[in-house]
């Protein structure tokens, strides 16, 4: 499985099929697909969409290539399809997500890339980039267990509707330099969801200590009147976890910002 992911992300911008992978390491497609989905947690489709999404937003964010350029290499021929998929996934354009609010916001995680925003922007992002949840809500606490050895850590917990997420939570939680705690997060809608925690060790970690970004999947379901609870062990990001690029900037939060800006330069015009 390691072997097929490698070439997933070596060749995610080709036309790759099930039956090509499934040769390379020489299986079936239908014990590949079983054997893949037990390691990842999803198909081989969805970790190549995936990884496609991250790198596409990965471009968007870092680089000055057109949006037509980064369509082709991330492996799709259409930039209206393209288009269309990332507004339905991700929640705003590809031209939206270029703007600066999503990079300061954003969250990644991959083998080999990982990031957080900094705590100010996480407490900006709780009172401004949250979207409107349901009337009521339940209460999660989230117990997070850290690694043997790690030190202290600036902790995110977001509540997805998917376990690869590609739009922000629909709750979250953040708190600083936390150790094996309890997180509690209100306004959580009924259901079953998937809990990603994310743990950035780097800004109070020993370079002899301990692993620098730590992770955590678990599912919860909340009820309304009921509180619920559910524990994430954090872990060190591995190759067969999906790749995931979430910004907690919404399209209302960026609207709202042009709009700021727009408004302050007409007060600089006037003055």
């Amino acid at each position: 499985m390691l072997r097929a992911i490698e070439l997933i992300l070596e060749r995610y911008f080709e036309p790759i099929t099930l039956s090509a992978l499934s040769s390379e390491v020489y299986v079936s497609p239908f014990h590949f697909s079983r054997i893949f989905a037990k390691a990842t947690g999803v198909t081989p489709g969805r970790f190549l969409t995936a990884v496609r999404l991250f790198e596409a937003k990965r471009l968007l964010l870092t680089t000055s290539l057109t949006v037509s350029d980064i369509v082709c290499s991330v492996g799709y021929s259409s930039v209206g399809t393209f288009t269309s998929r990332f507004l339905r996934t991700v929640g705003m354009t590809p031209t939206e997500y270029r703007e600066p609010e999503v990079g300061e916001l954003l969250v990644a995680r991959s083998a080999h890339f990982q990031r957080l925003p900094s705590l100010r922007s996480l407490r900006e992002a709780a009172g401004s980039t949250r979207p409107p949840l349901e009337p009521g809500g339940g209460r999660l606490t989230v117990r997070v267990d850290m690694p043997p050895h790690a030190t202290p850590a600036n902790l995110l917990v977001g509540v997805f509707a998917d376990s690869v997420p590609q739009t922000g939570p629909v709750a979250f939680g953040s708190v600083a330099e936390a150790r094996s705690a309890d997180l509690v997060i209100d306004g959580v809608p009924e259901g079953t969801w998937t809990v990603i925690a994310v743990a950035d060790h780097g800004s109070v970690r020993d370079a002899q200590a301990g692993p620098a970004f730590t992770i955590a999947t678990a599912l919860a379901t909340v009820t309304e009147f009921e509180p619920s609870e559910v524990t994430a062990r954090l872990r060190p990001p591995a190759l067969t976890d999906p790749p995931i690029a979430i910004t907690l900037a919404t399209r209302q939060s960026l609207a709202d910002q042009r709009a700021l800006t727009a408004q302050r330069t007409q007060l600089r015009a006037v003055a």
